[in-house]
């Protein structure tokens, strides 16, 4: 939804431009007519390379499920068409691929350095599972 001051700084640049296309045309008439003759070759030069755009309609709907897709264009797709569809999916399937690796290894470095942690204490490991042992450490904690 548009605002005031959006649809107030709209309508003034088109006021803006109708004012300053009509002040130019009318300011043509009084060129000399050399100049004005290369005017007319540039506008011709600038029309002449103005992209054309091309506007394609679908041929058809694909519908698969709750999906629907449009076909557009000839069905026989070039090999660098299909290949260019499927790069980005190679792309994410090898970035979430390198993701999952180097999850998997911080997990296994975490667990390593757990065990490391463990086996290197004065205590024994069997000391971690003991109830008693739990119990001493929470009741130190509350001191």
């Amino acid at each position: 939804m548009k605002t005031f001051s959006a649809t107030f700084s709209e309508n003034y640049q088109d006021r803006f431009g109708r004012n300053l296309a009509a002040r130019l045309s009318d300011s043509t008439n009084d060129l000399p007519n050399d100049i004005s003759e290369r005017l007319k070759a540039a506008r011709m030069q600038a029309l002449a390379k103005r992209k054309v755009v091309k506007l394609q309609t679908a041929s058809g709907v694909n519908s698969n499920g709750g999906a629907a897709t449009l076909h557009i264009g000839d069905s026989n797709n070039s090999i660098w068409t299909r290949l260019g569809s499927f790069i980005p999916l190679l792309a994410l399937i090898v970035g979430l691929l390198a993701i999952a690796v180097v999850q998997e290894q911080r997990r296994a470095n975490e667990i390593a350095d757990v065990d490391v942690e463990l086996l290197a204490d004065d205590l024994p490991p069997a000391a971690y599972t003991d109830p008693g042992f739990v119990h001493f450490l929470s009741g130190n904690r509350r001191d």
